[in-house]
């Protein structure tokens, strides 16, 4: 059995799917109980603890006063969505964002080492905004970062959340991911209809790099880091294809067969997110999956074509889960 963090979120949903197409039973831990899942709860000393507020505990949630269930793997994609244009940036938001994700990394980090049968591997999601923006630098997973602005110190603390007592034996990974592609969530399924109308067309100058990667990529990726014992550390969880902005929107204006020439202004997006969450549209970096590409992990999307022909389709049905 593998146990799954944040499972019912875009890229929760694809991680768990490519589980169970790969023959694995997947028990998740998400804001809402069902068949299989539970919800977020701290177990410490037989004593339940919320992680924030808005996570409940159901009677449906089974708990452990000895640590996280037997399993062979543990993965946290949880995450509050940090671009959910009904949210304004402030203070309030800002620590939701840092709970959604840090809180429940420490929470299964506790539960892992409170376990007697502990798991094999815990992998993590983390983000490219570790890295400083720049139109010059290129950076690979053993580039510095993490200290700049609130995005960078909040990937860093991320990362550390998942670690581990020096006598726990479990191997840890950590993905940074890029912009996530796919038909049925994440940025795609925002600007889906205003490319589709004509109305797309590259954020503010559109020179900033966009490191990305598709959903169904990145949910090969977990599933390859937690079969290769071999592989720990971080990985950049980011296609080869390296592009800007402008070339993406005409990419996916031309597989749209729309223009893609109206530009949203940096003015724009700084009024509707805020100028600190804006930046992760406004700037970017030229992140190079290195360590990715040399531990044999194959991009079934490797060029920002094949993703976009993927994600542009009007009428859509998710052909993983078809298979």
């Amino acid at each position: 059995m593998w146990f799954s963090g944040g499972g019912s979120g875009f890229v929760g949903q694809a991680v768990r799917s490519s589980l169970r197409q790969s023959g694995y039973d997947v028990l998740t831990v998400s804001r809402k109980s069902d068949y299989d899942r539970v919800t977020w709860v701290r177990v410490y000393d037989r004593l339940v603890r919320l992680v924030s507020s808005g996570f409940f505990y159901s009677e449906k949630a089974k708990l452990w006063a000895d640590g996280l269930p037997k399993c062979d793997a543990v993965i946290n994609v949880a995450g509050e969505n940090l671009l959910n244009p009904r949210r304004r940036w402030n203070s309030e938001f800002q620590e939701e964002v840092w709970n959604s994700r840090v809180d429940t990394t420490k929470t299964l980090a506790k539960l892992i080492s409170e376990s007697k049968d502990r798991p094999k591997v815990f992998v993590t999601i983390s983000g490219v905004g570790y890295y400083k923006p720049s139109q010059v630098a290129e950076y690979t997973e053993d580039s510095p970062g993490g200290d700049f602005d609130f995005l960078s110190r909040l990937a860093k603390e991320w990362e550390a959340a998942a670690e581990l007592p020096s006598d726990c034996d479990v191997r840890r990974v950590a993905i940074r991911s890029g912009v996530v592609l796919g038909r049925e969530g994440g940025m795609i399924n925002q600007i889906f209809w205003p490319f589709f109308f004509g109305l797309g067309g590259p954020v503010g100058s559109g020179k900033q790099f966009m490191p990305w990667i598709h959903v169904h990529d990145l949910a090969r990726l977990f599933v390859h880091v937690v079969r290769n014992d071999r592989i720990s550390g971080v990985l950049n969880g980011v296609a080869p294809h390296l592009i800007t902005n402008k070339q993406f929107s005409r990419c996916f204006g031309r597989h749209l067969w729309r223009p893609a020439f109206v530009p949203l202004p940096t003015s724009v997006v700084r009024l509707l997110f805020g100028s600190e969450r804006a930046k992760v549209m406004t700037e970017g970096q030229k992140v190079i999956p290195k360590r990715t590409l040399e531990t044999g992990f194959r991009f079934e999307y490797a060029d920002i074509d094949s993703a976009c022909r993927e994600c542009a389709r009007l009428i859509y049905a998710d052909d993983q889960l078809l298979k």
